[in-house]
């Protein structure tokens, strides 16, 4: 069974979303940021005790699915998909369900040592995606396992085997109305730029990648070589460090420029006299 709503009808769920985490995907822990966060869509789908909730959602960086689970006891889990990724985890889908249907009746006698029956993998920029379809005494499920390539958290979610079609039809659906492109930052880059300060050279490089735009200042001098990664959107504050820092010095400069001039004032004064 699954059901459609907007943002504004699935507020009860959101609120309870937002306790596991949620949305602007976070460079170590691959979750995004909520407060930057648009929903577009929201499905959700009841598969025995379960609830699943696939909530498309848009943010500086592109589209993406956010998939979570709530289980009969309220207990929550989720995984977010970027939309090209999605649809790559719906063709999976497709290839479980045919597997699982080929199957047998479970078999006590017959179950492998760590319960997998079938293993696939999907890798999207720094995540990897593990699909097991797994069996255990309470039946047949495809547990989705995402993990972040430099060590940050595991999350996951295990759908009931016989609820893989109608999960992958849901997914279709949502792919059929907002496609498969992530979408993202499409304009021109600024180019580089160049400063020679004494012996040493500045350059300022804007880039993008998976987790969005930044600049990479590098500070070069001989065999040396240094970089700070600054991302796009703290650029404005950075910058208001910096003026802040210049308008003090150039303060304390103008003051000390003061100070001597008074000071020479007062010694050809005191020369004067003599």
């Amino acid at each position: 069974m699954s059901s459609e709503h907007s943002g504004a009808d699935g507020k009860e769920y959101n609120a309870q979303a937002m306790d596991a985490g949620g949305g602007d995907f976070d460079s170590d822990s691959g979750q995004p940021n909520q407060q930057t966060e648009q929903e577009l869509a929201t499905k959700m789908l009841q598969i025995q005790s379960k609830r699943f909730y696939l909530d498309v959602k848009q943010n500086r960086r592109g589209r993406f699915i956010r998939v979570a689970e709530i289980g009969a006891d309220g207990r929550r889990s989720q995984i977010f998909l970027a939309l090209s990724t999605a649809a790559d985890f719906r063709d999976h889908l497709s290839t479980f369900s045919d597997y699982y249907a080929s199957l047998g009746p479970p078999n006590p006698d017959n179950v492998p040592e760590d319960g997998k029956l079938k293993s696939e993998m999907m890798i999207k920029d720094n995540r990897r995606y593990y699909l097991d379809l797994k069996e255990n005494a309470r039946g047949r499920f495809l547990r989705v396992s995402q993990t972040i390539t430099r060590g940050g958290p595991r999350s996951q979610i295990a759908i009931p085997a016989q609820g893989m079609i109608e999960f992958r039809d849901a997914l279709t659906d949502l792919l059929e109305e907002f496609g498969t492109n992530d979408g993202g930052f499409k304009g021109e880059l600024p180019e580089g730029r160049h400063m020679r300060v004494d012996n040493k050279n500045f350059y300022f490089d804007v880039g993008q990648n998976n987790r969005g735009i930044y600049m990479r200042i590098s500070e070069v001098k001989s065999n040396f070589r240094n970089a700070i990664t600054i991302p796009e959107k703290c650029w404005s504050r950075f910058r208001d460090i910096l003026t802040d820092y210049c308008e003090k010095m150039k303060k304390s400069s103008e003051t000390v420029t003061t100070a001597e001039n008074n000071l020479q004032q007062h010694q050809q004064a005191a020369n004067s006299l003599k």
